[in-house]
């Protein structure tokens, strides 16, 4: 054995440690940025005694409602936007929950008009808030990761912004 062997093994072990070292700074840090972007990664309910349901969300580092829900039972983040008149699931999104594409239509939006497809979701839940039979609509042109939670959904709940946080309440 000549005497670059444990040169070598002990360079290795630097460079491994290292590697290791850059990937749980990833890690980390990319918590931390998911985090900014969504503060409302565990959404807690309150039960009232009227038998109503309240979700308390925290706005994110740039003044958006970004939370974690469900759509049909399956996890998804929805970017609340009451100036969205429907609930907006980007393609790739809908085709990982098994949404039907229904009939074509055009809407306006800031960029403009684009066809998107109309689509039914069976259940939409944040925290406990649960409502049925949402109208919703597939944005072949949307390529983002979050739902846009439009007033197909918030219509249907009372909502009041207090500082930075937004109470949702879903009466008995």
């Amino acid at each position: 054995m000549s005497t670059d062997t444990p040169n070598r093994l002990g360079k290795g072990m630097i460079v491994v440690a290292c590697l290791l070292c850059l990937g749980l700074l990833t890690v980390f840090f990319n918590h931390i940025l998911e985090k900014k972007h969504n503060p409302n990664t565990r959404v807690q309910s309150t039960h009232a005694l009227d038998g109503g349901i309240e979700v308390v969300l925290t706005r994110n580092s740039i003044g958006h409602y970004v939370a974690q829900g469900f759509i049909n039972q399956q996890a998804v983040t929805f970017f609340l936007d009451t100036g969205a008149t429907q609930v907006s699931i980007p393609l790739h999104i809908a085709n990982k929950l098994g949404l039907e594409r229904g009939l074509p239509m055009q809407v306006g939006t800031a960029n403009g008009t684009i066809t998107v497809y109309s689509t039914r979701l069976a259940i939409v839940a944040l925290g406990d808030i649960v409502l049925r039979d949402i109208s919703a609509s597939i944005n072949p042109q949307d390529t983002g990761d979050d739902i846009l939670l439009g007033m197909s959904f918030l219509r249907q709940i009372e909502f009041t912004q207090r500082g930075n946080q937004l109470i949702l309440r879903q009466h008995p």
